[in-house]
């Protein structure tokens, strides 16, 4: 795992490694989160904002 990539976003990329067509959510307190594709797919489908952290 590289030392310059956050935890929760390494293993997101090896489960969809495993799991491409998969859409993976990440439960991070109250909230989920979902990245990439996943993020867009998800935030179209549901009608609602795309947000990042930059």
């Amino acid at each position: 795992m590289s030392s310059d990539v956050p935890r929760v976003r390494q293993q997101y990329l090896d489960i969809k490694k495993q799991y491409p067509h998969a859409i993976v959510f990440f439960r991070l307190g109250d909230f989920y989160e979902t990245f990439d594709s996943d993020a867009e797919l998800i935030a179209r489908e549901l009608d609602i904002v795309l947000t990042s952290r930059e």
